[in-house]
């Protein structure tokens, strides 16, 4: 694929990676991810904005070489992670005159990993500018989202915004902007829900900030160019300060068949009542569905087996992954069997601290479900429905 124009003097020059099924060696990748560089070539001056994966850094390479880029002034660096720095010494060998522009925690976090000297860098402060000649760059300081030194850069006569993570999908595709928006709006949820839902309050912050500006594009740092900038916006409006929704998620595990009685119960229960559920069997869920789910609900309910005294070690999982996320979720309750004792409602209730819930009465028998534990899952389902009364 040769480099894509986008403005005049604008290009995407980055790479798709379709293959890839996972990121950080934890979170699942169903349709591959691209890593987004861009060039400005400016009157006086030319800027790249991010680089690629190092693994795909020979493909970068080859597309400033096909666009006939001769000097590269300034690299800008939105983001310090490998996946947008790791070509940065290839880039510096065949451009040693560059300067590195970021933030200066960017820096050290750069000069750590040895991936520039330190006599190549500007470090820029937040909302200083940068003339290319008759372009000009706004850098916006980002911190959190979703590491401390990240910015977004704001080219300022075409009014663009380089959103770097923010406002990204992992989504491997030919389209250079958002044709199918229903299909970038599911990947750039699972994209939130598993990187930037845990910084939910942070980025609503820098939602605010954004919407100041005037913006035509957004091209973010992986996944397709919005054309459309509203809908991307619109979308993280609704996912960040929008109130939790009419739903229940329920992980679950069932060993020898009680605990799997007992969610189905509380599932015809509650759809009754009008609540929708999305239910997850964690022997073969998708963690990111999951996590996606999890981004609307207001209500989790945790469904276990007590395994050795304590909760399943997949529900364990599942219930430290909702704590890390940081959901707006408003009611959490518990429901499972044991045989013998333990102590599982304890265990996960320690396990979610960062949750700010209501922890609404579990249910865990001894055995299999009889008639009186059937009767405790209509009550939660009941309260459940009660608490949800209000919203969508």
């Amino acid at each position: 694929m040769k480099p894509r124009k986008i403005k005049d003097g604008i290009y995407w020059v980055g790479a798709v990676d379709w293959d890839r099924r996972l990121f950080d060696d934890l979170i699942p990748l169903p349709d591959g991810t691209s890593y987004n560089a861009y060039i400005i070539q400016g009157s006086d001056k030319t800027a790249l904005i991010d680089t690629v994966d190092p693994d795909m850094s020979h493909i970068l390479l080859d597309r400033l070489k096909q666009l006939g880029v001769e000097c590269i002034d300034y690299i800008i660096a939105n983001h310090a992670e490998q996946d947008h720095s790791g070509t940065l010494p290839q880039i510096l060998a065949k451009h040693p005159r560059a300067h590195v522009v970021c933030t200066p925690k960017c820096k050290n976090i750069l000069l750590d990993m040895e991936l520039a000297p330190e006599d190549c860098f500007l470090t820029v402060d937040d909302g200083e500018t940068l003339s290319l000649g008759d372009k000009t760059l706004e850098f916006i300081h980002a911190p959190w989202v979703h590491w401390p030194e990240t910015m977004l850069t704001y080219l300022r006569e075409d009014k663009i915004l380089f959103s770097c993570d923010f406002l990204g999908s992992h989504l491997a595709s030919t389209d250079l902007f958002t044709n199918d928006e229903s299909r970038v709006y599911e990947a750039a949820k699972r994209y939130y829900a598993e990187i930037m839902m845990p910084f939910r309050k942070i980025i609503q912050k820098n939602l605010k900030k954004v919407k100041e500006y005037d913006i035509s594009l957004i091209a973010p740092s992986h996944g397709p160019i919005y054309d459309r900038p509203e809908f991307i916006l619109e979308a993280y409006n609704d996912w960040v300060f929008s109130e939790p929704k009419n739903i229940v998620v329920l992980p679950y595990i069932s060993m020898h068949g009680s605990t799997r009685v007992m969610v189905e119960h509380l599932v015809d229960a509650l759809t009754e009542k009008g609540v929708t559920v999305k239910l997850f069997n964690l022997s073969v869920t998708d963690i990111g569905e999951l996590a996606i789910s999890l981004v609307d609900a207001a209500t989790i309910v945790i469904g276990s087996p007590t395994v050795l005294g304590g909760a399943h070690p997949n529900v364990i999982y599942a219930a430290y992954l909702a704590n890390v996320l940081r959901p707006k979720t408003k009611f959490v309750s518990i429901i499972g069997s044991y045989s013998w004792g333990g102590r599982m409602v304890q265990q996960l209730a320690e396990l979610i601290p960062k949750l700010e819930v209501e922890i609404l009465d579990p249910v865990v028998i001894k055995g299999s479900p009889k008639a009186e534990d059937f009767e405790a899952l209509d009550k939660l389902a009941a309260s459940i429905a009660e608490k949800h009364k209000n919203l969508e």
